[in-house]
């Protein structure tokens, strides 16, 4: 894929995300890719997520109650707790955000 295919490719997600998330599209070097009420979403497009964090949210998901929502936590050792990374899918992630409004 051409680096001009894989740039309208990431431009034509971010459209259907905020579209989605009933965000507005920025899209502009240095800002952020889709400024919505509540977050400053940055996008990022690929051809396979990394095996590691699929393998992590498969494990979340398998063990995860029904009356739960599953999501992983991503610490780096020996940094503070608040930088930790937090992964749910957009599903839920949706769910969570209508209970939000």
């Amino acid at each position: 894929m051409s680096q001009v295919q894989s740039r309208r490719r990431g431009k034509d997600n971010e459209r259907a995300l905020a579209k989605r998330l009933k965000g507005n599209r920025v899209g502009l070097l240095g800002m952020e890719d889709i400024s919505h009420p509540l977050f400053s979403i940055e996008v990022k497009t690929r051809k396979g997520l990394p095996k590691f964090l699929v393998k992590c949210y498969a494990q979340a998901k398998a063990n995860c109650p029904k009356n739960k929502t599953p999501l992983v936590i991503l610490h780096q050792l020996n940094s503070r707790r608040e930088k930790d990374l937090v992964i749910m899918s957009l599903g839920d992630f949706e769910d969570f955000l209508g209970k939000v409004k």
